[in-house]
């Protein structure tokens, strides 16, 4: 059976358009897969704090979960270990990891100054997530502290910086006696620097 010129073009067409439409959605599937592995999820981002920090609590589950109600999911996060203390005026020094999801991996120091009704010192280790960097350069430079934002949830405390559209919620755990409440703000820096201004 021979068919004409027109008709022949026709399936073509068909076919190629139901061929189009069985591949798209493993397409779109393969991208979205992409997009959601650009972040971390609540559970890894549980199961890193808590190997980090010694051990997953509840207190450090409730932690994670309250900022992830607040922001959603990281793209990276920073551990390290700091050293603050404050007599009306506060310093605050640090030293960590910078790990983006996308496997960017960066040494950061930070310092920074703060002010008000603080007093004591403390030594604690820091599980920072880091929300909306861009690349690993962009964490050098001023953090200013969001101002009512610092809280305690099951022995971890827990404040917000932010500079533009990057956010970073550090998440402090250790020994010491600070009482207060202050504000001010954190240098990230490539290479460790003692002056904190």
């Amino acid at each position: 059976m021979r068919m004409n010129d027109g008709s022949g073009y026709v399936i073509a067409a068909v076919l190629s358009l139901l061929a189009a439409l069985t591949i798209m959605p493993g397409t779109a599937l393969a991208q979205s897969e992409n997009r959601s592995s650009d972040t971390y999820k609540e559970d890894e981002i549980v199961r890193e704090a808590g190997d980090f920090f010694g051990g997953v609590s509840e207190g450090l589950a409730d932690a994670v979960h309250d900022v992830f109600e607040d922001y959603g999911e990281p793209n990276a996060y920073i551990k390290g270990e700091e050293a603050s203390g404050a007599f009306v005026i506060g310093l605050r020094y640090g030293q960590g990891d910078l790990v983006m999801k996308n496997g960017t991996r960066r040494t950061v120091y930070w310092q920074g100054p703060s002010a008000g009704w603080d007093f004591g010192g403390n030594a604690v280790k820091v599980f920072t997530l880091v929300y909306n960097l861009p690349n690993g350069d962009a964490i050098y430079q001023r953090f200013p502290g969001v101002e009512g934002s610092a809280y305690l949830v099951g022995g971890i405390g827990i404040n917000y910086q932010q500079r533009d559209d990057i956010v970073l919620a550090p998440m402090r755990s250790g020994v010491g006696i600070r009482l207060g409440a202050s504000v001010g703000y954190l240098k990230y820096t490539k290479s460790r620097e003692w002056l904190p201004f």
